[in-house]
């Protein structure tokens, strides 16, 4: 009984022991072995591992990449037009070993601090070189710039233990105190191209109204003259007629020209005419002109 009361603990203590000597690496991660601070091995592949109880501890770091918004950084390009520029990174542990000899017990979050100290200088850097314009900044060529600062700050993460992966650019403002100024500078552009495109259109349209008159000036007076021509030639047909008509029944003409001038003469329910009843108007109009007429036929 008194042998049972001293194994039982025993054996506890060393699955106690023998439990806290084995860890799991996953497959997402790389593990240091650290012993009083220093590395004593690295774990890199998944599966099973072993330490020292008591004296070895585990560090894990995540393997997977990374992502890092930085925070925004103002630029001046070589137009001496500020912009703000927001962007991100993507990154991962390339060598555990000198990101922690590096960074030591800060683990990612001194990390982050560390890279994003690397990336604002560089992206400063390689917007404000000779050049480089903001309308460069925000055309296609925004790909070769991004590739740039990649490069360069890929360069200065190596000490870290880190790989940078890939620098993108998210956004590309104007300093909040040069909107205003922008917006007016803008606005009073637009407004001088909205005024010579109505100069333009007013003079455009001054052609095309002179153009108008013109053309109706000159089918007005056409249109006059073949009226005058035809009028003529009508007149001088109708002249001609009548000569035909006089040669022919002399006496029969002169009737027909007093009955058109009765008829003119005469208009309307309430006509008045004053004149000598021994008129040579009144000629046909007289019984005994009628009765002489008769008794000659």
């Amino acid at each position: 009984m008194r042998n049972t009361t001293f194994i039982i603990p025993a054996v506890v203590v060393l699955v106690a022991i023998l439990l806290s000597s084995v860890f799991i690496v996953d497959e997402r991660e790389k593990a240091l072995v650290l012993q009083f601070g220093q590395i004593k091995s690295v774990k890199e592949e998944p599966g099973l591992a072993f330490k020292i109880p008591l004296i070895q501890e585990v560090v894990r770091y995540d393997d997977r990449i990374q992502a890092l918004d930085t925070d925004p950084t103002e630029v001046t390009p070589s137009d001496d037009r500020r912009l703000v520029v927001d962007a991100f990174a993507r990154y991962r542990i390339s060598d555990v070993v000198q990101f922690r000899q590096a960074v030591g017990a800060n683990g990612m979050r001194g990390a982050e601090d560390r890279l994003e100290g690397i990336l604002n200088p560089v992206i400063r850097a390689v917007l404000g070189s000779n050049g480089v314009t903001s309308n460069t900044i925000l055309s296609a060529d925004r790909a070769g710039l991004m590739a740039r600062i990649t490069e360069q700050a890929r360069q200065r993460a190596l000490p870290l233990g880190l790989e940078v992966i890939d620098v993108r650019l998210k956004q590309t403002n104007l300093p909040e105190q040069n909107l205003d100024a922008t917006f007016a500078r803008m606005r009073a552009e637009r407004e001088r191209e909205a005024a010579d495109e109505i100069a333009r259109g007013e003079e455009a349209a001054q052609r095309v109204r002179a153009q108008a008159d013109r053309t109706v000036v000159e089918l007005t007076s056409d249109a006059t003259r073949q009226a005058d021509i035809i009028r003529g030639e009508a007149d001088a047909e109708r002249n001609g007629i009548f000569a035909e008509a006089f040669g022919a029944d002399p006496e029969f003409f002169e009737f027909y020209r007093s009955l058109t001038a009765y008829e003119r003469a005469l208009k309307g329910e309430n006509s008045t005419m004053v004149m000598s009843p021994d008129s040579e108007f009144f000629n046909y109009l007289r019984s005994d002109q009628g009765a002489r007429s008769a008794e000659g036929e």
